[in-house]
């Protein structure tokens, strides 16, 4: 079966809906979560394809939970991108040691995300 569900992890609720509604509109099915622990409990109850993760949490960073996330959650491989306001080579440097295989910055390029996307084909064609 081809990949096709995403995890939104941003505690924006507005930008959360905004982004969910266009990766809907592209074919994808879309949870969203805005917080660490819930990201934590929806990628181990649910192993999206593909986690879009804020870092900039409430109760847990991004990426503490993009860490527990690959500790715990072991039965799926599960790429996550940080789209994220923090850009800085630090920022970058924290990403990848947390495990998180892609870091994009905020406000998002849509057709970078795409392209990272790729890999992971929706359910319907938009």
């Amino acid at each position: 079966m081809p990949a096709q569900r995403i995890l939104i992890v941003e505690d924006n609720e507005d930008s959360a809906l905004s982004l969910k509604m266009l990766l809907e509109a592209m074919g994808y099915a879309v949870h969203v979560v805005h917080d660490g622990e819930g990201a934590l409990e929806a990628a181990c109850a649910q192993y999206p394809d593909v986690i879009l993760m804020d870092i900039g949490l409430p109760r847990m960073s991004g990426y503490e939970a993009a860490r527990r996330i690959r500790q715990n959650c072991t039965q799926k491989t599960m790429l996550i991108i940080a789209l994220t306001g923090w850009g800085q080579e630090d920022d970058r440097r924290k990403s990848v040691e947390a495990g998180i295989d892609h870091h994009l910055v905020k406000p998002l390029d849509l057709g970078q995300l795409k392209l990272l996307l790729e890999p992971v084909p929706p359910l319907v064609p938009a």
